[in-house]
């Protein structure tokens, strides 16, 4: 059993079954929505406006915990930053999947930040923010291609070394 299904043994079944595509192709990719964390401070995950949802920032939670933090290009290598980046982009589609019900829904991303910690040296923020970029278009295809913006910071909340954010569609 890998870690990330560890203890999770006996409700895995059923929830396979409710997966829709999305979800299939996460898991397909070894990877499953998490709970959505509680705020940090004094906002909300993600707000449904119109037909859009906004998520908040998303720090890469993985079971409650950051899995590093520092900077990027000092504490925290690009390569590992990156897949923070692909555990950022799994937290915002947990956050849309509560105000939507069912990530099938979802008919393109639209927009998504990326916000890296970096050492004042380090200018692979687009090479960071890819692993949000890629994972969509892995589980969304063309609906997946988005407008993006990758920023270099000086620290995010928690220390973490990297934040994202997406604006999504659906119907």
């Amino acid at each position: 059993m890998s870690e990330s299904q560890s203890g999770t043994a006996n409700t895995a079944a059923p929830e396979a079954v409710a997966l829709g595509a999305v979800e299939r192709r996460l898991a397909d990719l070894g990877l499953s929505l998490p709970e959505v964390s509680a705020p940090v401070a004094a906002y909300v995950p993600a707000v449904v406006a119109g037909g859009f949802v906004y998520t908040s920032g998303q720090l890469p939670f993985a079971k409650g915990q950051l899995p590093a933090t520092g900077k990027v290009g000092a504490d925290v290598t690009a390569e590992d930053a990156k897949r923070y980046a692909e555990l950022c982009i799994v937290n915002a589609l947990a956050a849309v999947k509560a105000q939507i019900g069912d990530l099938d829904r979802v008919t393109r991303i639209v927009k998504v930040v990326g916000f890296v910690a970096s050492d004042p040296s380090f200018t692979g923020q687009p090479g960071v923010v890819n692993g949000a970029s890629e994972l969509l278009g892995k589980v969304f295809g063309e609906a997946g291609a988005h407008a993006r913006s990758a920023v270099g910071v000086a620290v995010l909340p928690l220390d973490a070394p990297v934040e994202v954010e997406l604006i999504a569609e659906f119907a």
